[in-house]
């Protein structure tokens, strides 16, 4: 499998030799440090298009990203996103040889509202507090502290390589992916060449266990919908109506009970996930699911019969309930309301008929007498739509990621073919047509997008080791992947 053509300059160095300089790194306080810097700039992006956020956006990228990759030897460029009032990207590039394959990263520096008054650790979201293995901060798990780890590791292999990596290196760093990344399809459509790679390797979201190395080779999809039962105009006093005219509520519980049983199997057939492939089958047979120490347990008895845990999150479709609204939530008054809404989801596994999803739905409510509900879109503040994509287990770029880090590691790292969150892979895999392979940094209970936000220091060390080691293997020339 080593890439035709390549040429590559004298070895210098070792890969312990790395793994050394980011332990020292590590061990120095420098880590924490460049953390701490990152965080304090408060890039919250679902504030768009407050002109104060835009431009603390702006600013990480201008005056922390740009020079800390312009150290590293990259040529850096910021694109204003094509959406007026959208967060920018930046670009930056290192090139060392046309034979050699080229390695994309991804991270995104805008994080979700700090919701300051709410944290209870250290002096809020913006200054980082360390408590034992915790350093709190926003943005230290979600994805300030998983960019700078993987940048950090690239410096370690560019030093002890006598300045050289070995491979070609691209880094991209969105602004506004908790703003659902809007613009950066087009932005990459209109610059495809200059985003252009073999791989994508990048870092985000949690691993399955916090002690174990994690690959991630794609992302479930998620459709939103309401259910709707509209009956009347207002409502009608409960004592005089009560039993003479239908509650929508009562109607719609029952058309959502035909949809989902009371075990969590889904029931609409054609809503179903397609069958696992062989591969996808042997990558989940010994992947456990755990949420730290703050994190829930797994209800085993919830969810597709048949199906393990990790199956039923990375290989298997699931349909919830994410809100649901009737009379007066919250100050109950003596009426029968006169409509019901509920608010669904469907996430996904790549190869699910999604233009199909919708017309499922209806068909089922209408064969099961549940004519009086509809399926309507959600609100436009909550469409929550995303493609599902995924690279096989048995990808050479996942199969030499997965050696790379069993050799550092000295397990075998656990491999899901499709994390449960939502990020932007379809930019990869469909629009530049690569391999993507995610190794998060981070573990369930993380409190990301909620107050107290954390990273754990013991996990990031272990992190830091594993992408020195993985950068010095690609740049080593041994089985890597052909070039696309």
């Amino acid at each position: 499998m080593a890439a035709s053509g390549r040429t590559t300059d004298k070895a210098t160095g070792t890969r312990g030799g790395a793994i050394s300089r980011v332990q020292t790194y590590f061990a120095s306080g420098t880590f924490e440090a460049d953390i701490a810097r990152r965080v304090a700039i408060k890039t919250e992006s679902q504030n768009f298009p407050a002109s104060a956020s835009l431009a603390e956006c702006y600013r990480y990228l201008e005056t922390e990203m740009k020079p800390s990759f312009e150290k590293l030897g990259f040529e850096c460029k910021i694109y204003d996103n094509p959406f007026p009032g959208q967060g920018p990207v930046l670009l930056a590039t290192r090139m060392e040889n046309a034979s050699l394959p080229i390695v994309l990263g991804y991270g995104h520096g805008d994080v979700v509202r700090g919701m300051d008054e709410q944290w209870t650790r250290g002096k809020g979201p913006w200054e980082t507090a360390r408590d034992g293995d915790r350093l709190y901060g926003r943005g230290t798990a979600d994805n300030k502290g998983q960019h700078t780890i993987n940048m950090a590791a690239l410096g370690a292999v560019l030093a002890e390589r006598g300045g050289k990596l070995g491979f070609n290196a691209k880094f991209m760093i969105e602004m506004g992916e908790e703003a659902g990344s809007k613009g950066l399809n087009e932005l990459v459509q209109a610059h495809k060449a200059e985003f252009a790679a073999d791989v994508l390797i990048a870092s985000d979201g949690p691993r399955v266990k916090q002690d174990r190395p994690t690959m991630a080779l794609g992302c479930r999809g998620a459709i939103n919908f309401d259910l709707v039962v509209d009956l009347r105009e207002g409502g009608h006093h409960s004592g005089n109506w009560g039993g003479l005219i239908a509650n929508p509520g009562f109607i719609l519980a029952h058309a959502l009970a035909s949809i989902v049983g009371p075990a969590g199997e889904l029931l609409v057939e054609d809503l179903k996930a397609p069958p696992m492939s062989k591969a996808v089958k042997e990558a989940l047979a010994d992947v456990e699911i755990d949420g730290g120490d703050k994190g829930p347990q797994v209800d085993s008895w919830w969810g597709e019969p048949q199906l393990t845990p990790a199956e039923r999150v990375y290989a298997a479709n699931s349909f919830n309930i994410l809100t649901y609204w009737c009379g007066t939530p919250g100050r109950p008054v003596n009426a029968i309301p006169p409509k019901a809404i509920a608010n669904c989801q469907l996430r996904f596994i790549a190869g699910t008929n999604v233009t199909d999803v919708v017309p499922a739905l209806e068909r089922h409510l209408q064969a099961k007498g549940h004519h009086l509900v509809k399926v309507m879109p959600p609100p436009a503040v909550n469409d929550g739509e995303f493609p599902a994509t995924r690279t096989e287990p048995d990808d050479p770029w996942a199969l030499f990621v997965r050696d790379s880090l069993r050799r550092s590691s000295n397990q075998k790292p656990a491999i899901v073919p499709s994390m449960g969150g939502s990020i932007c892979n379809d930019i990869f895999t469909d629009d530049l047509g690569m391999a993507t392979v995610w190794i998060p940094h981070s573990y369930a209970s993380c409190s990301q997008h909620w107050p107290d936000e954390h990273i754990l220091m013991g996990l990031s060390k272990n992190a830091i080791e594993l992408m020195a080691g993985l950068y010095w293997d690609i740049g080593s020339g041994l089985d890597v992947p052909k070039m696309r």
